[in-house]
């Protein structure tokens, strides 16, 4: 709506009155996969020994988290390293001992199968396990099903105003993404990750473990757009 100059008018005009309100969307929904960190040492007062029981232990829990097939969606290599630790006493760049580690993740949808390989996870030799972190995945129709429930809420809300004036909607003027309108681009509503406290060392843990009772923890999605419409003239 502009003025005879072109200016623009940003509230309307008692003709063409302007509502302008926001729609919001709350849900809790189910994960839909989780995640989990693995470190993998060994130690040892020669490097090669120190990098070949790394190596060893690393092959062992790949082909343990590998070995649940489809269960597991990914599993990334992070980091490695090798340090060595000098001696506290002595002159000289002497070294007591050779550190090496490996950091990895995996990402599993079926959340039985998780439950059981933390647990067998934690009880490989030197290898320490943190997580689940439960998430949705960036296309989950969660996000969707969001943003249509924040646009129904906004076009109830204005009904409800005009409806409180005697008048009714008559077009949409705009529809933006709270997050367009402040940080300038487009964004989605974003599931909230959470951790579940596990976290486990190995330790010399008894074989025939029983798998890990893990409660997935519901994730929140959140939705909000501003709306504005013209509306009929108000009967004041």
């Amino acid at each position: 709506m502009t003025t005879g100059t072109g200016t623009p008018v940003p509230f309307g005009t008692p003709e063409t009155p302007r509502v302008a309100v926001r729609g919001e969307a709350l849900l809790e929904v189910d994960p839909e996969i989780a995640r989990i960190g693995v470190a993998v040492s060994a130690r040892g007062t020669d490097r090669r020994a120190a990098l070949d029981d790394l190596t060893r232990r690393n092959a062992s829990v790949l082909e343990l988290i590998k070995s649940y097939g489809e269960a597991v969606e990914k599993v990334e290599t992070g980091s490695f390293s090798i340090t060595p630790e000098p001696a506290k006493r002595g002159r000289g760049e002497r070294v007591r001992a050779y550190h090496g580690r490996v950091h990895l993740t995996a990402a599993l949808a079926d959340f039985t199968a998780l439950g059981e390989l933390v647990t067998r996870l934690g009880d490989q030799e030197l290898t320490r396990v943190d997580g689940p972190w439960w998430a949705l995945r960036p296309d989950s129709p969660a996000y969707g099903e969001a943003r249509r429930r924040a646009v129904r809420e906004a076009v109830q809300r204005a009904r409800e105003y005009a409806a409180a004036l005697d008048a009714g909607l008559v077009a949409l003027v705009e529809l933006a993404d709270l997050e367009a309108e402040n940080a300038g681009g487009y964004g989605r509503p974003r599931g909230i990750m959470h951790a579940a406290g596990f976290a486990a060392e190995s330790s010399g843990l008894d074989k025939g473990l029983p798998a890990l009772d893990l409660e997935p923890q519901r994730q929140t999605v959140q939705a909000q757009v501003n709306a504005r419409f013209t509306m009929t003239p108000p009967k004041l």
